[in-house]
């Protein structure tokens, strides 16, 4: 392993929200040992304290990384976001500043997917009404509005990662599955992809959403959509919080619209554990309400633990930005006998010129060059001869449309 220009042992990274013990034993193994670990969230005020002289800022889905926090992070290089979404991170911050933001999208598709199938028969035989009778010590030993899975159709809206492996675990039990996304997506399997979503509550005896939050998904399961629906029908939200109107949800309910909902994810949700807890599905028959736990398996926290470090270790020693939602994505193979320079600057026009006219200049020889741009920065690896990297670091750094410069080798 090549030594960095800023020793491992001296990058400091601070982790929030009980992110797992892998992540600490790959940075371990990596070389960073100044890793300081804080149990929960933090609020805006003190995360802006605690971010002084951070280097790498690992978090989960409730700490919000504002522009006000990204601005007082003098040090930042990147932040993991140790879940699926990066929602909770100012991007459009993120990005001016050129601190690289990564996560995990795919480690923990198995858990939910797998969470969604059991409360699927859960719902659908109402077990939640039947496990509360018994621990009230009534016997509610009854057939009626108890079916089986197979041969009902459900839908998915968000045929993504999730979604696809919900279809086919779907499938294998008799199921029959339909899928809305805005873009085509193969199907897996028998799926069937419907062009409008009300189509697909209109056919659907289970409904389960697996979207992102944007404009377009907000409230996309209100009371009209609900009305789509037919009736009977039993409703899961395991994507956010936003996206499903829980109070049209608590009227289905309550009319027999919908004969069952399944959620995990709120408007509103407490900040840590022991908080209070307020959701107008409380006491409903036939729902199950969750703590934001469908990821939440001993197995997925330590993949997500080893994806996202990885790919932050990857970009502290090599600048390895594949996976990033603020920095290009860019790879460059390390070189026998050159030090490596990073260069984050804003797309304006000329920069790469500027670049290796300055090094040219001063008869700087660069081995190799990878540059990508999105429309806010560019970002371009450089490789240059070892016994003349430290003046070229100095002339790039110069250069006046430099966002973030860094030699890592």
């Amino acid at each position: 392993m090549s030594p960095t220009s800023y020793p491992r042992n001296k990058i400091k990274i601070l982790l929030l929200e009980n992110i797992s013990d892998a992540a600490v034993r790959e940075f371990g193994l990596g070389g960073y040992t100044e890793v300081h670990r804080l149990g929960g969230a933090v609020s805006e005020a003190e995360l802006i304290k605690a971010v002084k002289g951070v280097h790498v800022l690992g978090i989960r889905s409730k700490t919000q990384v504002t522009r006000g926090v990204i601005e007082a992070a003098d040090k930042l290089l990147a932040i993991g976001a140790f879940c699926i979404g990066v929602n909770q991170v100012d991007l459009k911050a993120a990005t001016e500043k050129g601190v690289a933001v990564f996560n995990a999208p795919h480690a923990n598709t198995r858990s939910v997917a797998e969470l969604i199938i059991g409360l699927c028969v859960m719902l659908i035989r109402k077990i939640a009404d039947k496990n509360a009778a018994a621990h009230r010590g009534e016997w509610l030993k009854d057939a009626k509005g108890a079916y089986e899975l197979r041969g009902k159709t459900i839908g998915i809206i968000g045929y993504g990662n999730i979604g696809s492996q919900v279809s086919n675990m779907a499938e294998a039990l008799g199921l029959h599955v339909i899928y809305y996304d805005i873009a085509t997506k193969l199907p897996h399997g028998n799926a069937k992809q419907m062009r409008e979503l009300k189509e697909l509550l209109k056919r659907s005896h289970i409904v389960t959403l697996h979207v992102p939050s944007d404009p377009t998904t907000r409230n996309m399961i209100d009371a009209e959509a609900i009305r789509s629906m037919r009736k009977g029908a039993i409703l899961l939200n395991y994507s956010r919080g936003d996206v499903v109107d829980l109070a049209a949800v608590r009227k289905a309910l309550k009319s027999g619209k919908l004969a069952g909902a399944a959620v995990d994810v709120f408007p509103e949700e407490p900040e840590k554990l022991g908080d209070a807890f307020e959701c107008p599905l409380q006491g409903m028959p036939n729902v199950i309400l969750t703590p934001h736990i469908g990821g939440s398996t001993e197995e997925a926290q330590a993949n997500i633990g080893l994806d996202v470090t990885g790919k932050l270790i990857k970009y502290l020693d090599y600048g390895t930005s594949e996976g990033s939602h603020t920095v290009p994505p860019v790879s460059l193979p390390p070189q026998a006998g050159t030090h490596r320079i990073l260069h984050i600057h804003r797309n304006v026009p000329g920069v790469l010129g500027e670049i290796n006219s300055r090094l040219s200049e001063h008869g700087i020889n660069i081995v190799g060059q990878y540059l990508n741009t999105i429309p806010e920065i560019g970002y371009v690896i450089l490789d240059v001869e070892k016994g003349i990297s430290k003046e070229a670091f100095e002339l790039l750094k110069d250069i006046p449309a430099t966002v973030k410069a860094r030699m890592v080798y």
